[in-house]
């Protein structure tokens, strides 16, 4: 039998941690070895024995979250999961999390909205597996059936539930200008931001899913427009894509690639859960498959599961050209790996490559 992920909560709000332990401790790959109401207890209870994975409030009495992440990552490297709720400000102060070495970030769970709940559930123990896989460094300075927890959907959704599958040739023919479609997860904020970095102002057009809460993703936009040369920003519905304009997709709405003559734009929609997510890369990159074809460059990127990895598929078969990063430079190799073994990817490239690889293709 597999080792399970043992998982320590640190929540200064015994709700909160309740509710998580219960979250967690419902998925038959994990369990909560402890709970801590304040870092200075977390670090009492790590003496004594080593998580797996820790899921972390940013708001603490005695010790904020983010001083405790630092101080961890210096001194003894382990997965660190952020647990926000969902405001402005806590969005920011996430991204100061994600530099300083967390894998992810999640939304704290509310009781009061089950729906919520459920999707939340799904989320939060998919951050702590992506988690538990991660390669790490040091930075300086209730299962279904057991009649408790919340219970997970009864099947994985695929894009079929957003948009119907593209049809042969149903694409635009080549034309001059080039589409770049890129999707992560687990480990993509920080990848991310390497290619975009090297990516000169007149790049072609490119839209991304990045898996993460909604709010968070306006802050991460505004983060990468200050550091690239091109535009970067939180998609809206109907933005067109254009050279030297990066469009981010919305946490917790798809977004689609769509087309009107010769013009690419955007579409952001509501719906269901499309493999564990929303947005879902499968749906970015079907709709490229479906509008844009041979005149695509597909991109799946560092991440837990498999979202992306049937999408990616798609777009090699209506023509578009499509890459995968690699496993050594991968914080997580899931996605990248799931679209390799389903023969979805034109070519394998470490993170520091694919920046070229976009360049080029805007060039052609």
């Amino acid at each position: 039998m597999t080792q399970k992920i043992r998982v320590l909560i640190v929540d200064d709000s015994a709700s909160v941690r309740q509710t998580m332990t219960k979250i967690l401790n419902s998925d038959p790959e994990i369990e909560v070895i402890g709970a801590a109401s304040d870092p200075f207890v977390a670090a009492r209870r790590i003496q004594e024995e080593v998580p797996d994975v820790i899921t972390l409030d940013v708001e603490m009495p005695r010790m904020d979250g983010i001083t405790f992440l630092r101080k961890l990552m210096a001194q003894h490297p382990l997965p660190v999961v952020m647990c926000s709720s969902l405001t402005e400000d806590g969005s920011a102060t996430l991204m100061q999390a994600l530099e300083a070495g967390a894998v992810d970030v999640i939304l704290k769970p509310r009781m009061d909205v089950p729906h919520f709940l459920e999707e939340a559930s799904i989320r939060i123990c998919d951050a702590v597996k992506g988690a538990a896989r991660a390669r790490l460094k040091r930075i300086p300075g209730k299962r279904p059936d057991d009649g408790g927890g919340p219970r997970a959907p009864e099947q994985k959704l695929t894009a079929d539930v957003i948009m119907p599958a593209p049809i042969a040739g149903q694409a635009m023919a080549r034309t001059t200008e080039t589409v770049v479609c890129i999707g992560a997860s687990t480990g993509g904020t920080e990848s991310l931001r390497v290619v975009l970095e090297a990516l000169p102002a007149d790049c072609p057009g490119i839209a991304i899913v990045q898996h993460m809460p909604e709010k968070f993703t306006q802050a991460f936009a505004r983060r990468l427009d200050s550091l690239c040369p091109m535009e970067v920003k939180e998609a809206v519905d109907g933005d067109t894509v254009l050279r030297g304009r990066v469009l981010i997709a919305p946490g917790n709405h798809h977004m689609l690639l769509q087309r009107s003559g010769a013009r690419y734009y955007v579409s952001i929609k509501d719906g269901q859960l499309v493999s564990r997510h929303r947005p879902s890369v499968d749906v970015l990159f079907r709709s490229a498959a479906r509008f844009a074809g041979p005149n695509a460059l597909g991109i799946i990127m560092t991440g837990m599961g498999d979202d992306g990895a049937r999408g990616l598929g798609e777009m090699k078969s209506a023509g578009a050209h499509t890459i995968a990063q690699d496993e050594a430079t991968s914080v997580v190799f899931g996605m990248p790996k799931e679209a390799i073994a389903r023969g979805a990817v034109d070519k394998i490239m470490p993170l520091d490559h694919l920046a070229g690889e976009i360049i080029r293709a805007g060039r052609r």
